[in-house]
Order: structure tokens, then C-alpha cells, then sequence
């Protein structure tokens, strides 16, 4: 990863605007401590922390096309930028380096804004345009690589953190009462809220344009479920298990491409299992795997980590948690997460995260997100099994007691029990309420004991579904699809 901040406008911080930038792009050198860069003028400025991956002596950032007019400040990788250089060059640009970022300069002075259509990756970043005399955003489309923006006067200011935006002069760090509310409900607040008060988070597959005197935040692309009579459309075992086969292979082949050594994170379970021996097919070298193993037997998977290690014949590494490491670097998650963490499971993965770095990596493989997008938690199955139940299925309620039985860590947090006080009016709204929500929903009875007296008064009467549904677009989004997908689209 690396980091990104910067401005856009006159600042008005009584310091000179590259100590500013310098100041901001100090809070990012854990993210991008291989270099870092700094420009300002015209109105714009851009910082740069980088962790060199693609390109390591010619990348360096921000980044200008040939006559300085645009230039790019960005955090991620794109994956099919090889792809897209090879079109570029084909209409006749010409390139300096290999690296990514090169690709989005061009890209963008092709296609403007419309650029981000073209990218296929994880990324974050800004492009001052001196033609235009515009600052552009962009976020990548599941909103893997974070970016946060706030306004002082006329100037907004961005950055990858927002612990890099607390170093403008005039903005605080302070608590947003609402933000907090909906973590303690949801897990987390809703975009472009934050934790942080006057603080905006730029939402997944979203573009600011910023002008003089205008800005304008729009989705660039949204995530589509079929309709429920196409989703239950019987196709072939077959050809659906190849067609998945075949997606994953390629984004793993993309995923792999870099000028530093890739390795794979190994788990034990099922994800990062597949992901590695897709890995481990497209590598000409011994494949490196990473894994935590636990002290507690409950939790420890490292037999499963073993057995497959030795299946692919990886060069692994594992590293030990205990509960004392757990609440030993905490505090130190809670700083990089900047928000309250209401479980413990980044913890167990940023020392997996040291692990790999002093191993000499910069980049691994996961299989984090596999549950999300292939419904792999058991509250997705609850809901597949819930209506299929309410058509009259006698083995879909055999399975419903199955799973709860065989999912009792869950029960109560993500699979709903019964009586759980949601209202008949939301359902109605929804059509049907996933298991996942309604733990959360519930949860919000039981605050009363955490809030003080007057904390509490400001929430009174407040409805804890409100602000997530005006936040849908139910009637496009939501309404005709099945309960897997609603459950899927609302997670």
C-alpha cells in the first residue's frame, strides 16, 4: 500500500503549503516507506508516500504527463494496466516507465473522469488537472484502498488517513455523536460519515470533481443482483464451476504480476487454501505461504495450514498469537482503524503483517472477501434455508437446526434468534430482514447501558434502520431479489 494527501485550492494554514504537505505526508510513512514526494502550485498540491512494487526506479510520485498539466498522486495497484498500456501504445502514446500509474495518466488524458471504467484494481487517488483547473478523487469499486477529504474555508483536503488531515490547522479531531451510534449498531458508519466530525469518507466506486466554486461526488458504478426468477434459473453444475474456475484463475494471474516477490497468505480454511494453489500454478519460484497459528486449540487451524503447505510444497512461515499479544498491539489497531473495533480479528492479521515484512515481502495474496462475495458465512445459508423453509421445505428446516447447532459461536451475533424486536414495518419495507441485520438491529436495545445520560437523550426516538435505508436504493437495488442477494447487497 501506499498513502496519498493534498489540497485543493488556496490554503489558508499559516504555514508555508510544503511544510503543510510534508506535515500530512509524515502521519502516511508507515504506509509508503520505501519514498515519498511532495508538489505544489497552481492552486493543487500532491504528496506521496510509496511502497515500491511495480516499476521500483522509474515510479516515483506524484507522477506529471509530458507538459505538467496533469498530475497523480495514488495509492493501489492496477491489475490489467499491462492490458491497457498495450491499447494506449497502439493509439499512440508514448510511455517513460512501466509502472501503473503511468497508465492512469494516459488513461485519464483519453478519457477524462471516465477513466476509472477502464481500471480493474484496488486504488485510490487524485489527479490535479491544470487544463480543466479541477481536482479529481476516485475510489476503487469495493473500496479495498481508503480515502478521506475535508474542507477549511474554500481549501479541501484529502488524504489516505485521516490522522494526516488532523495535521491541517483548524481541523479537530473531534467525535461525531451519530458516526458512533451507528458502529455500536452496525459496525461501522455509514458513508460518508466517520468517526471524525466535518470528516467525509469518499464511498466505494465514487468520483469527487472539484472546481472552483462546485464539487460534485457520484458513483461511477454500482453493484448489480439479478432479479430473483434469473437467480433461481437452473444452469449447469458444470459449466458454473468452470466459469468460476476461470475468473479466479485470472484474477489470481493478475494479482501476481510484480517487480518485488509475491507470497500467500494460509489460513487453513477453504479461501486462502484455493487462492494459493492458484498461486502456486502461475509461479515459476517455490510459492512462500503465511500463516497465524493460535495457543488455543478452539482456534487453532494449523494442521489444516500444514497438510496444505505440504500439498503445494510452499516455503512457510507461521507466527504465534496469544491473547496477551492480542490486547498488547490493540491499541496500536485502533490507531490505524481510526474508529473503536468491536472485535479482536484485526489483531491476529496485523501480526500476520509483520510476519510477511520481515520475511522481506510486500505483497501477499488473501483470500479476504471470498465469504462476502461467495456467501460463505452461515448467515447467508440461514437466509437461503429461511425462505426456502417458508415455501414448505421440511429439509430446509432440518438444515436451519443443523446449522445453528453447528454454528453456536454465531448464534446471537450474526444468526438471528428469535424475538429479536425488529419492526413489522422494516420487514414489509424490505421484504424480508437477513440474519446478519437483525443482531445488529436487536443490539441497539442494549446501549442504553453504555451511553451516558445526556449522550443518549440526543438519540431518542431514533429509529436504528433509518439512516442504512435512506441510504438504498431500495426500488432499483433491493426490491425483486432473493433473500441471498438482498443479504449479500445489504452486508
Amino acid at each position: 500500500m501506499c498513502g496519498i494527501a493534498g489540497y485543493f485550492g488556496t490554503p489558508n494554514a499559516g504555514i508555508p503549503d510544503r511544510i503543510l504537505l510534508e506535515r500530512m505526508n509524515g502521519e502516511l510513512r508507515h504506509r509508503g516507506p520505501d519514498a515519498g514526494g511532495i508538489h505544489c502550485g497552481d492552486g493543487a498540491g500532491l504528496a506521496h508516500r510509496r511502497l515500491s512494487i511495480i516499476d521500483l526506479e522509474a515510479g516515483a510520485q506524484p507522477m506529471a504527463n509530458d507538459n505538467g498539466s496533469v498530475r497523480i498522486s495514488f495509492n493501489g495497484e492496477i491489475f490489467n494496466y499491462i492490458e491497457l498500456r498495450d491499447e494506449l501504445i497502439a493509439r499512440g502514446h508514448a510511455f517513460r516507465t512501466s509502472s501503473d500509474t503511468e497508465v492512469i495518466i494516459r488513461l485519464y488524458e483519453e478519457m477524462g473522469p471516465d477513466c476509472v471504467d477502464r481500471l480493474n484494481g484496488d486504488f485510490a487517488f487524485a489527479i490535479v488537472d491544470t487544463r480543466r483547473r479541477q481536482l479529481m478523487l476516485a475510489r476503487d469499486r469495493m473500496g479495498v484502498r481508503p480515502l478521506f477529504y475535508t474542507w477549511q474555508g474554500d481549501t479541501l483536503y484529502f488524504a489516505s488517513e485521516v490522522k494526516a488531515l488532523l495535521r491541517v490547522p483548524g481541523v479537530e479531531a473531534e467525535l461525531d455523536p451519530v458516526a458512533l451510534d451507528q458502529i455500536f449498531t452496525l459496525w461501522f458508519p455509514l458513508a460518508p460519515r466517520t468517526l471524525f466530525k466535518n470528516v467525509a469518507e469518499l464511498p466505494p466506486a465514487h468520483r469527487l470533481i472539484a472546481r472552483a466554486g462546485h464539487v460534485e461526488v457520484a458513483p461511477y458504478w454500482e453493484l448489480q443482483f439479478p432479479d430473483a426468477d434469473v437467480a433461481d434459473a437452473p444452469r449447469d453444475e458444470g459449466e458454473v464451476v468452470e466459469e468460476t474456475r476461470a475468473l479466479l484463475a485470472d484474477a489470481t494471474r493478475i494479482r501476481l504480476r510484480a517487480d518485488v516477490p509475491v507470497g500467500s497468505y494460509l489460513s487453513g480454511g477453504l479461501d486462502s487454501s484455493l487462492v494459493a494453489a492458484l498461486a502456486h500454478g502461475f509461479v515459476s519460484d517455490r510459492l512462500r505461504t503465511f500463516s497465524v497459528r493460535f495457543d488455543d486449540a478452539e482456534f487453532d487451524e494449523t494442521a489444516f495450514q500444514m497438510e496444505m503447505a505440504e500439498a503445494l510444497g510452499t516455503d512457510h512461515s507461521a507466527v504465534l498469537c496469544r491473547p496477551a499479544d492480542i490486547g498488547a498491539i490493540f491499541p496500536e489497531i485502533v490507531r490505524h482503524a481510526e474508529r473503536p473495533i468491536l472485535r479482536t480479528a484485526p489483531a491476529p492479521l496485523h501480526l500476520l503483517s509483520g510476519l510477511v515484512r520481515d520475511e522481506g515481502f510486500k505483497v501477499v495474496l488473501t483470500g479476504e472477501g471470498a465469504d462476502e462475495v461467495l456467501a460463505g458465512y452461515p448467515h447467508f445459508r440461514q437466509d437461503l434455508l429461511q425462505q426456502e423453509a417458508a415455501g414448505g421445505s421440511l429439509e430446509a428446516e432440518r438444515q436451519l437446526a443443523a446449522l445453528r447447532e453447528s454454528n453456536a459461536v454465531s448464534q446471537g451475533l450474526l444468526l438471528a434468534e428469535g424475538g429479536d424486536g425488529v419492526s413489522p414495518a422494516l420487514e414489509k419495507k424490505l421484504g424480508s430482514i437477513p440474519a446478519w441485520l437483525r443482531p445488529h438491529l436487536a443490539r441497539y436495545r442494549f446501549l442504553s447501558v453504555c451511553y451516558a445520560d445526556d449522550y443518549l437523550a440526543r438519540f431518542a426516538g431514533r429509529d436504528p434502520a433509518a439512516a442504512l435505508l435512506d441510504s438504498l436504493d431500495l426500488k432499483n437495488r433491493l426490491h425483486g431479489r432473493s433473500a441471498v442477494d438482498r443479504s449479500l447487497h445489504l452486508w
